[in-house]
């Protein structure tokens, strides 16, 4: 089915750089294919290719220029981070440097790998047919003194693991921060710009969030007020207590004064009677 899927696409479509456009559909989430590593992988380079295998891992686990690569169940999927979210690439864009890696390094090896050398690639052409093997003509035939040096590994991964691994949107920001190799292969260099231009966008939308916060905010909630008396019976409630002592210290006054009176005309009273004696 896969060999007539091939020879069709072959067919209507010819192998040119637009088409490669369409290697990695980005429209669509990434799928999870059962991968779930506790930890970032320990990944070994793979002796005169600038590849890395992950020999822990019971999977065909690889990792090339900037993105992990994972062969299971006849497909190919890649991602740039250890754990996924995995996207699924056409066989006709898989990078011929992952194509060459030996049988031996797949940790999970498909039953028709049975038979094949252990010190040789894969017989992909056998495998896909011969339209694959015409398009991808060349791809078993290289020179390892002009392989490129292998892509530093995205150590800084190591800090994400269990709760702490990102979310897919989360992660084209850590990783434009803190991975700064710029890949050569055309499907690393798609997966790259596509989390560069989320990346661009997302300040975009930072920025917005504050303009639409007013229309979305509820009305605050009216406190209930509480009864206040009039500034005048306020002013009036606060000088009575005054104007009553006042009051009585005039009333106080008053009393001692005619007591004093009183006793002065006494006083004159009983001058007049000894006089008169």
């Amino acid at each position: 089915m896969r060999r007539a899927l091939i020879t069709t696409w072959m067919l209507l479509c010819p192998l040119t750089p637009a088409v490669a456009q369409l290697s990695i559909n980005f429209s669509s989430p990434g799928v999870s294919i059962g991968i779930n590593l506790p930890v970032y992988p320990r990944l070994q380079r793979v002796p005169g290719y600038p590849v890395y295998y992950a020999p822990g891992v019971n999977s065909n686990y690889f990792f090339y220029d900037g993105m992990y690569w994972v062969y299971q169940g006849d497909d190919w999927y890649a991602s740039s981070w250890y754990n996924g979210p995995w996207r699924l690439v056409d066989p006709m864009y898989v990078p011929a440097y992952v194509l060459r890696v030996p049988v031996r390094y797949y940790r999970h090896a498909p039953a028709y790998f049975h038979g094949w050398r252990a010190d040789a690639a894969p017989r992909w052409g056998d495998h896909w047919g011969h339209s694959w093997e015409q398009s991808r003509s060349g791809w078993d035939q290289w020179s390892r003194s002009s392989a490129p040096a292998p892509a530093p590994l995205p150590t800084y991964q190591q800090q994400y693991s269990g709760n702490r691994y990102p979310q897919a949107s989360q992660q084209a920001v850590i990783q434009t921060q803190s991975y700064r190799y710029q890949p050569k292969d055309p499907v690393a260099q798609q997966h790259f710009e596509h989390q560069r231009a989320q990346v661009r966008s997302a300040p975009q939308q930072q920025v917005q969030q504050p303009q639409q916060a007013p229309r979305q905010q509820a009305a605050p909630q009216q406190q209930p007020q509480q009864h206040q008396p009039p500034q005048a019976q306020v002013a009036h409630e606060q000088h009575a207590p005054q104007a009553q002592e006042q009051g009585a210290q005039g009333k106080g006054h008053d009393k001692g004064k005619e007591k004093d009176k009183g006793k002065g005309q006494e006083k004159d009273k009983e001058k007049g009677q000894g006089q008169e004696h």
